[in-house]
């Protein structure tokens, strides 16, 4: 057993109930004067969707909330970009590189020959290692040189 609780469309089914209209519609229509001739039928389904004038807000309400948590879990899980803090702003690598307190601490090639000594002291994963040591110029893929 499921142990859902049993539905107007299921007691109507088993002759528990006389009529399989849902009751939370019934409710919304009868608190804003209309009638509650033509209700749909009350299932798990409808009740959980915009569709059941009862539970429209509610429903609509738990979707966006838990759009916004999937959309703010995946923005915080994003890898940040390559961005530093300078003391007058924010920059990438490319913008600092063209400024030229940085051209007079380390030129760009020092700067790409330290780079790859520390590339080569990372380990490769074995799947990745075969194509690596034929091209050991793969592991600057994507790199502006």
């Amino acid at each position: 057993m499921a142990r859902n609780t049993p539905t107007a469309s299921f007691l109507t089914k088993i002759g528990e109930m006389q009529s399989a209209g849902c009751l939370l519609c019934r409710i919304a229509r009868e608190a804003r004067g209309e009638s509650s001739d033509g209700l749909a039928a009350e299932t798990h389904g409808h009740i959980n969707s915009a569709g059941c004038e009862g539970m429209a807000t509610t429903v609509t309400t738990a979707h966006h909330f838990i759009w916004r948590h999937l959309y703010d879990s995946m923005h915080a899980a994003q890898k940040p970009k390559n961005k530093l803090k300078t003391l007058d702003k924010e920059s990438n690598m490319s913008t600092l590189r063209r400024r030229e307190e940085l051209l007079r601490i380390c030129s760009k090639e020092e700067l790409v020959e330290r780079a790859q000594d520390i590339e080569v002291t990372i380990p490769v994963k074995k799947r990745k290692e075969a194509q690596y040591n034929l091209n050991p110029g793969s592991f600057f893929r994507g790199c502006n040189q």
